[in-house]
C-alpha cells in the first residue's frame, strides 16, 4: 500500500473545494447559457476555440474522458444547433473531423460576455493579485494531474 503524503489531508480539502467551485460554476454557466446548452455543449466550444479545430470525436472523447458514445451525443446536438459541423477526415476515410462554425464562435463569444456581470461582481471580492497567484497554481495542478491521468 502507498503512503499517504504528509499533506493528504490539506491536499483532499484543496480538491474538496475545487468540486464545490466546479459545482458553483457549471450552474453559474449554465444559467447564462442559450436554451438547450449545457456545460458539455460549451466546453467542447471553448476546447475547439481554445485549442483550434479539427479533432476527430474520439480525441476530445479522450481529451474529456467521457465515453466515445457521450461524446457522440454532445456533438449530435452542437451539430444539429449549427454549432459545429463534422467533415470527412482526409487522412481516414472512417472517421470525421470536429470544425467550429461562425454560430458556434458566435455563441462561445456571447456565453463568454453573458459572464461578464458575473465575473465584475467576483472580481470586486477577489483582489487582482490574489487572481495573479492562484491562476499559476491550478495551471500547475491540472498539468500535474493531466501528465498522472489513468486512461
Amino acid at each position: 500500500m502507498t503512503k499517504a503524503p504528509d499533506n493528504a489531508r490539506l491536499l483532499f480539502s484543496v480538491f474538496t473545494e475545487i468540486g464545490i467551485i466546479g459545482q458553483l460554476s457549471r450552474t453559474l454557466l449554465e444559467n447564462r447559457l442559450p436554451d438547450g446548452l449545457i456545460t458539455p455543449h460549451f466546453s467542447v466550444l471553448n476546447h475547439l476555440t481554445r485549442l483550434g479545430d479539427g479533432w476527430t470525436p474520439l480525441r476530445l472523447a479522450q481529451a474529456f474522458q467521457v465515453p466515445k458514445t457521450s461524446m457522440t451525443h454532445t456533438l449530435g446536438t452542437l451539430d444539429q444547433r449549427g454549432l459545429i459541423v463534422l467533415r470527412k477526415n482526409p487522412e481516414d476515410g472512417r472517421s470525421k473531423l470536429v470544425y467550429l462554425t461562425d454560430a458556434g464562435r458566435k455563441t462561445h463569444r456571447e456565453a463568454i460576455a453573458a459572464l461578464g456581470p458575473d465575473m465584475y461582481e467576483i472580481g470586486q471580492s477577489y483582489p487582482p493579485e490574489q487572481v495573479e497567484q492562484l491562476a499559476p497554481l491550478l495551471v500547475q495542478l491540472r498539468e500535474i494531474m493531466d501528465r498522472n491521468r489513468e486512461g
